[in-house]
């Protein structure tokens, strides 16, 4: 297993690397195909973490767990949509909660990144096209949700998109392990085999009618019933062999 970093280095410079301990190696980018170690050592202290990859494309999975849908009927065909680029936010920046957006959840999730170009794949294919695996944060604001006829501001405003801190590669598909807390107590449980749609047929739904880049990702849905944020919350979303993803809640 190994685990890859973005960072941005104390005079704004942009980096990649592999995380050891509390080392970064610097390596070459794009690192999909091949890592390759430039001979740079930074201390994970000295700089700031940024979202793991640079995706063109971020797709969500909703509805997919069971203790989510809470009695109701499993979606089919599934519920996909997606969350813009200028949502995303990285590890330690801060949510930001939107004037009149009502109650805004957290939804702690296992993120799909993909490592190859893919397009109408098999779901050994779609397997095969994983790069590796990290946490996100579907911050969604549930009235507008409720409310409006698209998603758009209820998943994809600005902070909405929380991705990292780091891919994690080598996981198992199906023995991955979620946790979301909220000022250190659990709010979210689950693994990944309880996905109703598992990580493979998310691939290969998601490709049957997009062409997935390397570093797209793809949140695979939420568990359980996320509770509402206020200003001042610490929102933690740890994944199996990732880490933890942790922000503050913007006042």
């Amino acid at each position: 297993m190994a685990m890859y970093v973005r960072f941005e280095r104390k005079d704004g410079s942009a980096g990649a690397g592999l995380l050891e301990g509390d080392a970064i190696h610097a390596i070459k980018e794009p690192f999909w195909e091949q890592t390759e170690r430039t001979g740079e050592r930074l201390a994970l202290a000295e700089v700031r973490l940024l979202p793991p990859s640079q995706p063109r494309n971020i797709v969500c999975v909703g509805l997919n767990y069971g203790s989510h849908l809470n009695g109701r009927p499993v979606p089919d065909p599934p519920t996909l949509f997606f969350k813009p680029l200028g949502s995303i936010a990285g590890h330690e920046d801060s949510i930001v909660l939107p004037e009149g957006a009502g109650r805004v959840d957290p939804e702690g999730e296992i993120v799909i990144v993909i490592g190859k170009r893919v397009k109408g794949a098999s779901r050994e294919e779609g397997l095969a096209a994983i790069f590796g695996y990290t946490c996100g944060n579907d911050v969604s604001a549930r009235e507008w949700q409720r409310a409006d006829g698209q998603w758009w501001r209820a998943k994809g405003s600005d902070t909405f998109g929380v991705f990292g801190p780091a891919i994690a590669t080598g996981l198992q598909h199906d023995a991955i392990e979620l946790r979301t807390r909220v000022n250190g107590a659990v709010a979210q449980h689950a693994l990944s085999n309880e996905l109703m749609r598992d990580i493979p047929e998310i691939v290969r739904l998601v490709s049957a009618v997009m062409t997935l880049e390397p570093g797209d990702i793809i949140y695979t849905g939420t568990p359980g019933e996320p509770q509402g944020l206020k200003p001042g919350d610490v929102v933690e979303v740890e994944v199996t062999g990732v880490g933890i993803l942790r922000n503050t809640v913007a006042g």
